[in-house]
């Protein structure tokens, strides 16, 4: 179930953009997310195992006009998640590491 605090992929159109987000929150006009764009999840997830000063997630709200859809971060089959990505680079959960 999709609900606050979940590890989501946000698929946005005009422009085309998928992002890698903690859900914060979810109505009609929209949605507020913090994360990051999947073209750059894996440098952020080595620069945060290397201890860098990292580029981070954005808070961001985004109209329900843009959203296409909205799944969440799960394995499917054999295919690791994006959060267990970064549990494999990174040694830590997303959760701990965001302190949720």
């Amino acid at each position: 179930m999709i609900e606050k605090n979940s590890l989501v992929v946000a698929y946005l159109k005009e422009p085309r953009e998928q992002i890698w987000a903690v859900l914060l929150s979810l109505d009609q006009s929209g949605v507020i997310i913090k994360g990051i764009s999947l073209e750059s999840f894996d440098d952020w997830c080595r620069q945060v195992a290397k201890g860098e000063e990292s580029i981070g997630l954005s808070e961001m709200f985004i109209p329900s006009l843009r959203v296409e859809k909205i799944i969440l971060d799960e394995r499917v089959g054999s295919l690791p998640s994006f959060s267990d990505r970064f549990q494999r680079i990174v040694g830590a959960t997303v959760q701990e590491w965001l302190g949720l």
